[in-house]
């Protein structure tokens, strides 16, 4: 498709019922989650175990070929679990997989794919035992993880700082930097005199980002029926 054919309504309508959904039946299964969170597919993304807590005004996007999922799974009582802080984007197919601890600061984005734990999963040689050796993970604020990066146990990446994308993280990364490779190492040095814009500023104002959506989608939506929402599902032509 090249367009969105739905009626102004019927999406308002479909965001409505991703709000429902996330309500009734995902945010029972966390420890905490907080306001103004924009799920996409809500109905694609997998809590197991806990505690999980997210903060306020993050935007999840799930997808049927890409599930976003939290686990937390340890033989371990009182546990951390994971914590996200708030103004964070996590992509289609990001795993989070805890067995101890892993913090993720606010305002941090993970693109499509990031895989981040804090375990082997296994003992290196008792192959038979779960769980395995743990460390915990600390993502500092302002952090982008690229498409497909992978951030190991034991690891703390500092503030404003960028992963490559298919980088494998097994060490620190300083703040302030863009690291990148396998195992991903420092290969350039933000500037320091410019000012890094936040997902927190944009959304300072949430309500006015609210309505300039709103806004938008009543443009792009102009004009579009039911019936020719339809119509595009059941009998596409060239060029919908």
């Amino acid at each position: 498709m090249r367009k969105d054919h739905r009626p102004y309504f019927i999406k308002k309508a479909y965001n409505r019922f991703q709000k429902f959904y996330l309500k009734k039946f995902l945010k029972p299964e966390f420890e905490s989650l907080g306001h103004g969170i924009h799920a996409i597919k809500p109905w694609y993304m997998e809590v197991f175990g806990g505690p999980v807590r997210v903060g306020s005004f993050t935007t999840i996007i799930a997808s049927p070929d890409s599930r976003v999922r939290l686990c937390v799974w340890s033989d371990k009582k009182d546990i951390h679990g994971i914590e996200i802080g708030d103004y964070c984007l996590i992509c289609p197919g990001t795993r989070i997989s805890a067995a101890e601890k892993i913090i993720i600061g606010s305002n941090t984005m993970m693109a499509n794919g990031v895989y981040i734990t804090d375990s082997d999963w296994h003992d290196l040689y008792d192959r038979s035992m779960p769980i395995g050796i743990t460390k915990p993970v600390i993502i500092g604020d302002n952090v982008w993880l690229g498409d497909s990066a992978i951030i190991g146990k034991g690891v703390t990446i500092g503030n404003n700082s960028i992963i490559g994308a298919g980088s494998v993280v097994v060490k620190d990364i300083p703040e302030n930097c863009i690291a990148a490779g396998n195992p991903a190492m420092v290969v350039r040095q933000l500037d320091p005199e410019r000012k890094i814009v936040t997902r927190g500023d944009w959304l300072s104002d949430p309500k006015e980002v609210g309505r300039q959506f709103d806004l938008l989608d009543r443009d792009l939506l102009r004009g579009n029926t039911v019936f020719g929402w339809l119509r595009s599902l059941v009998a596409p032509r060239h060029q919908d």
